[in-house]
């Protein structure tokens, strides 16, 4: 009887196995297409969602949209959005030194994870804004405006550094002078700022199917933290190498020692919505919490995790879907809802 058992084990295992695609960071790299929203083009050529994870922007090549929107890849849990009728060069795509130009219009960056080696830029109308922490930004080349809705970045114009924290603007080409903003107001008017939200939602779903499936897989599934690409969503996961990165806008990105090892934070075929432990709320709106403070509890008193201040799921916006998080059993092929 036990050695049938092991064997009917064995046979589980491997159907398992055999049902996972091979998820490997593979050719995630800055300028990787990662979503298509109606008129896009690269270097003047059509891209559809067809294109999404095959088509890279090159040094020097521009992401334009029409009535369209489009999402690209930076540095690994460094997204950049791009809404109607705008255009962004890609002006260096090293992951040592990452920079991109809005040439115009507009584009939103979410910053899941940022390492201090990182040096993120976003050029616009003469100056240069660097991003320094986990967080939000927004950068409007027709109204000559860059916005801190979460995190630190520094703007470089006229020989000045000005320095912007959350709920801060700068207009630029004016004084060098940094002025308050009303984040939750702006959101509810921004439809890139909601269409971001709803972005960072799926983007977490598909890297916790992700860090499943390297979980279940295990080392020959694993290729460090970086972009993973699933083929269920047809685009590349953000899975970090350590604990829950929480996305400004409050959705979790799990690393895959996390996702069954700790209580309460698993997938177990119900999603969040109402099954997952206490801790889970206790642990809302804290940027990166360690693998460490979530098998010892989930309780933690500062050590090992950041204090970011994230969102809690919710957005700036009363209107942004969120709060509870996600709400069933995965995507099983099934694409965007």
């Amino acid at each position: 009887m036990f050695r049938n058992y092991i064997a009917f084990l064995g046979v589980l295992a491997a159907t398992v196995l055999a049902a996972i695609p091979a998820a490997a960071a593979s050719s995630g790299v800055p300028g990787t297409l990662n979503y298509v929203e109606g008129q896009v083009t690269v270097a003047g050529q059509t891209v559809t969602s067809h294109s999404v994870g095959s088509v890279l922007v090159e040094l020097n090549q521009t992401l334009e949209t029409g009535q369209g929107k489009a999402e690209m890849l930076l540095t690994p849990g460094v997204f950049l959005r791009v809404g109607d009728n705008s255009a962004v060069r890609l002006v260096s795509p090293s992951l040592g030194d990452t920079r991109v130009e809005v040439q115009r219009g507009e584009a939103i960056v979410e910053v899941a994870e940022i390492f201090k080696d990182n040096n993120i830029w976003v050029r616009m109308n003469g100056a240069s804004t660097r991003l320094a922490k986990e967080g939000l930004y927004a950068f409007n080349a027709d109204s000559r405006l860059v916005e801190v809705f979460d995190g630190k970045a520094t703007v470089e114009q006229n020989d000045q550094n000005v320095e912007l924290k959350k709920g801060r603007e700068l207009a630029l080409g004016g004084a060098s002078k940094a002025e308050h903003f009303d984040t939750k107001s702006q959101a509810a008017q921004d439809s890139l700022y909601a269409w971001s939200n709803l972005r960072s939602e799926y983007e977490a779903e598909a890297s916790m199917q992700s860090a499943r499936n390297v979980f279940v897989g295990g080392a020959a599934y694993w290729d460090g933290p970086g972009w993973y690409w699933n083929p269920y969503w047809s685009m590349y996961g953000f899975i970090p190498g350590d604990g829950i990165w929480y996305s400004p806008f409050g959705w979790p990105f799990y690393s895959p020692w996390i996702v069954y090892s700790a209580p309460g934070y698993g997938w177990y075929g119900y999603g969040f919505r109402g099954h997952g432990s206490h801790d889970f709320d206790a642990n809302r709106g804290h940027r990166h919490v360690s693998g460490g403070a979530i098998t010892s509890g989930g309780r933690f008193g500062g050590s090992g995790s950041h204090m970011g201040g994230g969102l809690a799921g919710h957005g700036f916006a009363g209107g942004s879907r969120g709060g509870s998080g996600f709400s069933g059993g995965g995507h099983g092929g099934g694409g965007h809802r």
